[in-house]
């Protein structure tokens, strides 16, 4: 049994845009589950008219999308409202993203589908929740680095705030959201009801920031940024070759001891400042002239090669098409390449098995005439949905 199959019939509405919904019911299709996603008439979800596209396709929604159907229905439309919730009296799962109580507004939320379906687990994803100071606010990816934090500890020392490149926040939002889903169906199999779970953005930053946050209140300081370097250990960070950059991770004892022997500076290893972890770190401007002082003086192959003899954590800084293209990506099989009509590839999810076979991203309503017929709804009931999400 393949990990594919590990949710095989369980049925996914989803009713979410952008990156952290889409991104969660993706991992519930990955693992087997029909998710069937249900979108606006007109553009359907925000993602898809995000730059970059190639060929019509936008690269945010075929990353989060794949192995899904698409089904357009007029929400708002007492008939298409009434369509979603004769599905849901079928489904394991209904996963939303509207802002917190819009849903309950169109008579889509918890309540609505528990009604009909008391075996139905109900996740709601949000930027900040449906209570608390920050009840119901708007919010997207980089708000949630700015307001937890996040963004004062990224960049270099003295610099401006620095967004991290990854819609961080948004993708673990929607793994916390798949995990919440799996524990809810687990419970349900004991106590045969649903429940309403809940994934937000700011919990998934706080919890990305969670040993800089007991780190804080350890010490008493507040973190900044410190570029490629880290407050636990030294030297954990990038130095400068002759023709690039490497990044070495010595975060040990033993290892910086090593490193010392590997770039011929042995009495580093035997000098105070630099006796452990917590006298590196103090000492870390000193350590890093030092040991910059050894590593500029290779091109970063050479270093590389020299560092990993010596069993040192070591890497180049790759670029994005450097990384991709490097062995490890293609040993890990990183990229799915474009098959058929489609343009852009797909990225293996971590959780998929070698040669897991994946179905490209829906079209705007790709299946839902296909979908309709299968729920029972009759040719006339049919014409008429479809007819209400063209006009």
């Amino acid at each position: 049994m393949s990990s594919a199959d590990t949710f095989t019939g369980l049925r996914v509405l989803e009713l979410t845009t952008t990156i952290a919904g889409p991104y969660s019911a993706m991992i519930l299709a990955s693992l087997g589950a029909d998710v069937i996603k249900v979108e606006r008439p007109g553009g359907g979800d925000d993602a898809r008219g995000m730059p970059p596209h190639q060929a019509s396709e936008s690269a945010v929604f075929h990353a989060v999308n794949r192995n899904k159907r698409s089904l357009v229905l007029d929400l708002k439309d007492p008939v298409g409202r009434e369509a979603f919730l004769r599905l849901a009296e079928t489904a394991d799962v209904v996963v939303q993203s509207y802002r917190p109580g819009a849903a309950d507004k169109l008579g889509l939320g918890y309540a609505d589908v528990h009604a009909r379906n008391r075996r139905a687990v109900y996740c709601s994803v949000s930027a900040f929740g449906a209570s608390g100071a920050a009840a119901g606010l708007p919010g997207y990816d980089p708000l949630i680095q700015a307001v937890t934090g996040m963004m004062s500890m990224t960049g270099e020392p003295g610099g401006a705030p620095v967004r991290i490149a990854p819609s961080l926040t948004d993708l673990t939002t929607g793994m916390w959201a798949a995990i919440a889903i799996i524990a809810a169906l687990r419970r349900r199999d004991v106590t045969g009801t649903g429940e309403h779970v809940e994934a937000t953005l700011v919990d998934s930053g706080f919890a990305l920031l969670c040993h800089q946050i007991v780190g804080m209140y350890a010490t008493g300081i507040i973190p900044g940024p410190l570029g490629s370097a880290s407050p636990i250990t030294a030297p954990y960070e990038c130095f400068e070759t002759s023709d690039g950059w490497v990044m070495i991770a010595a975060g040990n004892d033993g290892l910086f001891t090593r490193l010392c022997t590997a770039l011929d500076v042995p009495r580093l290893a035997g000098d105070e400042r630099f006796v452990d972890s917590a006298a590196r770190v103090r000492n870390r401007v000193a350590l890093h002239a030092a040991v910059q002082e050894r590593v500029g003086v290779y091109a970063t192959a050479a270093c590389v090669q020299r560092l990993r003899e010596a069993k040192i954590p070591v890497g180049p800084v790759h670029d994005l098409r450097e990384a991709v293209e490097h062995p490890i990506a293609a040993d890990r099989g990183t990229v799915v390449a474009a098959i058929g009509p489609h343009v852009l590839p797909m990225v293996r999810l971590p959780i998929d098995d070698a040669g897991t076979a994946n179905v490209y991203p829906p079209r705007l309503g790709q299946h839902s005439g296909e979908i309709l017929r299968e729920a029972g709804f009759t040719e006339e009931e049919i014409t008429h949905l479809l007819a209400l999400t063209t006009t």
